[in-house]
């Protein structure tokens, strides 16, 4: 039997508590139980018969009546002493005002579905796959897609953990502390392996403070490191973790691909700052400061990058698979440190690509879809993948930081996009969307590619929008993306993905991702926005939330001011095999 965790329930529900949104909604609640309480004990005090067991109720009552007062008293305490060193009232209410918002009844209602399917694709992992990478529903058994390191496990700790799933999380804890092992002579992907082991170390290390992770996150990031020793900087995609071997995909001839080259920022930075250690961050940010040397204007490169020399060797340029979370990176690695002069350059490399997205942008015939094409060499492709369905959240989230001119114009391109991935899934019967779109003149939109394999991208960019805007129809719009996969996906024993979203017809695979980014990202569009803030975290490209640290330039001395949190609550690449 393995060591029991020392990281208990309790103290995870402890540490949620004493976040300051719940400082300010809690003495309401608890002002009101006591009500209930005392009026209920005089109640029962005004009958004039009472049995024994009534009168031993009544003093459990008043005890909890003082429980509830001195629980009072020392909330009220504590927020006294937080707020003393805010200057004004009006600072304290803005305060108050940012940290908390009010829930409606119905966002709690469909929260709490969310948080239903989560356990139920989680259980359903747990008693079929466990310690597997991925659970094939239909069969009924586990699958090793990523080396065998769990990455179902390590992709979900961070949504058990923000969903209060405490004992869930406590049960994967274990695994990773007792089980997880990278001593393996496996080959991976270095830019799956970053994005879900990495980024899932770091995300559960930062929500809970669980030195574990950040031991693990290490040991998996020092396995990983020797893909960068290239003359160029830009490393291999692929590593032995046990011996450190690398190469290219051979369907690549050679070459690494642009996004996973450029999209494993996020999470080695994050390690760096965690850890006091340079050399990650310096592996990674190698790659972009050589990027930036030879940027164009338009800021668009083709997807295939040389790692002996770092030029491109062609390819297409597009927003979807291969290319699409560079592009993203760009923007998150500048908020990640706290945008300061010292990644001035990421925000510099991402507006200058957002110039070339505007010139990729055509229209549908005859109702008009705004939709992103792709380039090869000279000739342009009407063609957009679903996973360019990212975009408009990260032109929504990229608003917030510009002059008032250019937000709107991110933000109007941002609502426009979204409306046509929107309908990329109520175009089909199934109301899911195939893996991408073709438009021809006279067609407006039509399935390429049709299977849905459980993607988030556009769930993505609703939860962006609704935070940006508040609009509640992009709430409206994800609950019925919702619905539909409850209705075409759910199984007894999990979720599915579909080979064919015109006829339903069921796959056998749930995707770690499907726990980690497409019901997280519906879980947190129905939360308030204190949940999970984007002005303290920023998420890799799958849905890990990672703590915002300021950076500063080598100049400069000091350690990093870190932004501290004071709330909670192969799919790049287009491909798939079907076993």
């Amino acid at each position: 039997m393995g060591k029991k965790s020392s990281y208990s329930s309790s103290s995870m529900s402890a540490w949620r508590y004493l976040q300051p949104r719940y400082y300010i909604k809690r003495p309401k609640r608890l002002a009101m139980v006591l009500i209930v309480c005392v009026s209920l004990t005089w109640l029962l005090y005004d009958r004039k018969s009472l049995s024994t067991g009534q009168q031993d109720d009544i003093l459990k009552l008043k005890e909890e009546v003082t429980r509830l007062q001195n629980s009072i008293e020392d909330i009220k305490g504590h927020m006294k002493d937080t707020t003393e060193s805010i200057q004004n009232e009006d600072e304290v209410n803005k305060f108050a005002k940012d940290i908390y918002v009010e829930d409606d009844p119905i966002s709690i209602q469909r929260r709490d579905k969310i948080k239903d399917a989560m356990l139920h694709a989680w259980t359903s992992y747990e008693t079929y796959a466990w310690g597997n990478d991925e659970l094939k529903p239909q069969s009924m058994n586990g699958v090793d897609n990523f080396g065998g390191l769990g990455a179902t496990i390590v992709d979900s700790l961070d949504t058990l953990f923000i969903m209060g799933l405490d004992d869930q999380f406590n049960r994967a804890r274990e695994w990773v502390a007792e089980s997880l092992s990278f001593d393996k002579s496996i080959e991976v992907s270095v830019f799956e392996t970053t994005i879900r082991v990495l980024g899932g170390l770091l995300s559960a290390y930062d929500l809970s403070g669980d030195k574990v992770f950040l031991e693990k996150a290490r040991e998996i990031a020092d396995r990983l490191l020797p893909a960068w020793n290239t003359p160029s900087g830009i490393p291999y995609n692929r590593i032995n973790l046990a011996f450190g071997n690398t190469n290219n995909p051979s369907w690549s001839r050679g070459n690494s691909i642009l996004a996973d080259s450029g999209s494993e920022q996020l999470e080695f930075i994050a390690l760096s700052e965690r850890t006091k250690d340079p050399k990650y961050q310096e592996k990674v940010e190698k790659v972009i400061k050589g990027l930036h040397a030879t940027f164009p204007d338009d800021g668009l490169l083709a997807i295939y990058l040389n790692p002996l020399t770092g030029t491109q060797t062609g390819g297409s340029v597009t927003f979807g698979a291969m290319g699409d979370s560079f592009y993203e990176y760009l923007l998150k690695a500048w908020i990640q440190g706290n945008k300061t002069e010292a990644v001035a350059f990421y925000r510099e490399m991402w507006e200058k690509s957002m110039i070339g997205l505007q010139s990729m942008i055509k229209k549908s015939t005859p109702s008009s879809f705004a939709y992103i094409s792709e380039r090869l060499g000279n000739a342009v492709f009407d063609k957009m993948d679903e996973l360019a369905c990212f975009v408009p959240g990260m032109l929504a989230l990229g608003s917030s930081s510009s002059g008032p001119d250019e937000a709107a114009k991110y933000l109007g391109l941002a609502e426009e996009l979204v409306w046509t991935c929107y309908n990329f899934y109520q175009s089909t019967p199934t109301k899911l969307a195939g893996e991408n779109y073709y438009f021809r003149d006279g067609e407006d939109m039509s399935v390429g590619t049709s299977w849905n394999i459980q993607r988030p991208e556009t769930i993505e960019s609703l939860f962006y929008l609704w935070r940006f805007t508040g609009n509640k129809t992009y709430q409206e719009w994800g609950w019925n993306i919702f619905q539909a996969f409850e209705n075409n996906t759910r199984l007894e024993t999990g979720y599915v993905g579909l080979k064919d979203v015109t006829t339903g017809k069921k796959d056998n695979m749930m995707q770690s991702y499907f726990l980690s980014e497409t019901l997280k990202y519906l879980y947190l569009l129905f939360s308030p926005s204190s949940v999970i803030s984007l002005d303290e975290w920023v998420f890799n490209t799958e849905a890990h939330p990672l703590r915002i640290v300021t950076r500063v330039s080598n100049e400069e001395s000091g350690d990093p001011e870190e932004v501290f949190p004071r709330h909670l609550h192969g799919r790049k690449e287009g491909r798939i095999e079907y076993k």
